[in-house]
């Protein structure tokens, strides 16, 4: 019924996400009415629902967006937040915009470019399931990032399904610089830049064509890293101050066997609260599952998207000392739904309980990050 009302209707397909969206933000805003909490020292939050969408993370995006950055190795700073972001807010605010309103609307109007493209894409590569797929992302619990939260995983998303939709329609200039813009939004260059430029070889060898100098132009997508590294090294001495700064107290995630091994992560297991184990368990989950889908990506995909969500998937996961966040990093690597979309769609019987119990833990996250729990 659900994949029924969506299929071959843009305006529908559009209609669904904004149903989600504001169903996340009702449900987010009543987890805020029930245990209101705002971010520390900020003044400046307008309520309702903005109140309920600047958690955790935000007060990073709108002190950057305000302040700017500063680092300081042996404090948490905000160098670890990539630019993009806060500076698209910060321009916002410039024309007189609240900055939490900003970060909400460059947020929600994202992912409904971002679902919406991830539609086309799909429809492109695999017709027969994009439907389901762009149901599934839409409805993947750890979406309600994408919904209005002050985090920049919306954006990242749009750019890079439209650096990887621009590649597919053989515009590799504006597959690199959709890229570029992605990797200066979110810690991942190596998967964008992996998977543009394998991706781009792919096509041609699939074509039976020879590879030309412009088939290596999507690895021009790393510069948006390269330029973040570059005002790094000017402002502050250290280029890579923004992983560096992870082993500040507080985030703890020195790179290191202790890291690696994720030996925190089995002694909150063994000693915490049952709701700790409940949601670390569950980062856990998605990152082994999402893994063991690659190869399943590859084979229907081909490598360069498979390599793509290796590394989007591997990368976090490894600087990770306790999984927390995998299950929103995942939404990165969007192609993961293709498979999960194909099996359901051949055991179609059980589509609609999947997206709607999917549904009810999307409304839940949200419901739970309005309290100011600590979703992902």
């Amino acid at each position: 019924m659900i994949r029924s009302f969506v299929l071959h209707s843009p305006p529908r397909r559009l209609g669904w996400v904004l149903f989600l969206a504001f169903g996340c933000v009702a449900s987010a805003s009543l987890g805020h009415l029930l245990r209101p909490q705002v971010l520390d020292g900020v003044t400046d939050l307008p309520g309702l629902p903005f109140a309920a969408l600047a958690r955790w993370d935000a007060g990073w995006y709108g002190a950057i967006a305000r302040d700017g950055y500063f680092f300081d190795p042996s404090r948490q700073s905000p160098v670890a937040y990539f630019p993009l972001y806060p500076l698209v807010i910060r321009a916002l605010s410039f024309l007189g915009v609240n900055r939490w309103v900003a970060g909400t609307a460059v947020t929600f109007a994202s992912a409904i470019g971002a679902l919406l493209l991830v539609h086309r894409w799909a429809r492109h590569l695999v017709p027969a399931h994009a439907t389901t797929v762009f149901l599934l992302l839409a409805t993947y619990p750890y979406a309600c990032y994408l919904y209005g939260v002050v985090y920049s995983d919306a954006l990242f998303l749009l750019l890079v399904v439209g650096a990887f939709v621009a590649l597919e329609s053989d515009s590799p200039i504006a597959a690199a610089v959709l890229g570029a813009l992605a990797t200066a939004c979110r810690p991942v260059a190596p998967a964008v830049v992996v998977g543009l430029t394998v991706r781009s070889l792919e096509r041609r060898r699939r074509a039976g064509l020879p590879v030309r100098v412009v088939d290596f132009v999507p690895a021009l997508a790393g510069l948006g890293l390269a330029a973040y590294m570059a005002f790094l090294a000017q402002r502050f001495g250290d280029p890579l101050a923004f992983a560096h700064v992870h082993g500040a107290p507080g985030w703890d995630q020195q790179p290191g066997w202790h890291t690696w091994l994720k030996l925190e992560f089995f002694e909150h297991v063994r000693v915490d609260h049952w709701t700790v184990k409940l949601r670390l368990g569950a980062h856990a989950f998605v990152t082994v599952g999402a893994l063991a889908l690659v190869p399943a990506v590859v084979r229907r995909l081909g490598w360069g998207y498979g390599l793509y969500c290796l590394l989007a998937l591997a990368l976090p996961a490894v600087s990770s000392k306790d999984f927390q966040g995998m299950g929103r990093y995942a939404i990165a690597a969007f192609p993961l739904f293709v498979p999960v979309a194909a099996w359901l769609d051949r055991w179609a019987g059980l589509r609609e309980p999947v997206l709607l119990g999917l549904g009810l833990l999307l409304a839940l996250c949200a419901g739970l990050l309005g309290t100011g729990a600590y979703v992902s």
